[in-house]
């Protein structure tokens, strides 16, 4: 089930976030242009937030658009490092971890609790209205895009601070990585994304999804 998978990629965060290696590096730069560690980390504490503030919601009554359509209207994709999206982005991060590591792994690890309880009693289908968008997306889907942003900002966290990036579990490895490459032949054309995995030798510079 999806909101299993997601609760598991969630815990992975929580671990990282409590990993004595983020708290040292709290103020130093981390691995993405302008942000430190400590805004990097409250990024990544933020989607579990956004998915317990979005089950605590009434489910949204309007008509649900796709994955790709999600992707397609995100006002940060392909956009520049000083472009608003991105400046108010870094922004949040570093507001959500301005109380200090101790403090926002403690309110990460309530937050995935809550939603141990929380997320099985909600139908996959439910209706999750996006306040950025604004536009909803079925729960599951919603949940797909919050893994997608664990898994990689995980991964962008331990590599800052000079540790191993936490395992997830496959089920979340196989819908992100399966969301990544609808995205990378939606960018760049099927024949790039196919030489790319198979033929090393005709493979382009980047797939790059997002």
């Amino acid at each position: 089930m999806t909101a299993d998978a997601f609760l598991d990629t969630a815990a992975a965060a929580v671990g990282l976030l409590r990993d004595p290696a983020v708290a040292a590096a709290w103020n130093a730069p981390s691995a993405l242009p302008a942000f430190t560690v400590g805004g990097l980390a409250g990024h990544l504490a933020r989607q579990t937030f956004h998915v317990r503030h979005a089950v605590a919601q009434d489910p949204a009554d309007e008509r649900p658009i796709t994955l790709l359509d999600h992707y397609a209207r995100s006002r940060w994709a392909g956009a520049q490092l000083d472009d608003d999206v991105n400046v108010h982005i870094r922004r949040d991060g570093e507001h959500t971890a301005s109380d200090g590591p101790a403090a926002l792994a403690t309110a990460t690890g309530v937050a995935v609790d809550a939603l141990r309880t929380a997320l099985p009693a909600q139908p996959a289908d439910r209706v999750v209205h996006l306040p950025w968008g604004p536009w909803s997306l079925t729960l599951d889907d919603f949940l797909i895009t919050r893994m997608l942003e664990i898994t990689i900002h995980c991964d962008d966290l331990a590599y800052s601070v000079g540790v191993d990036t936490p395992p997830q579990p496959p089920e979340a490895i196989a819908a992100v990585v399966t969301l990544l490459a609808q995205l990378a032949v939606r960018r760049h054309g099927p024949t790039a994304v196919l030489r790319a995995l198979s033929r090393a030798e005709r493979a382009p510079d980047t797939i790059a999804a997002i």
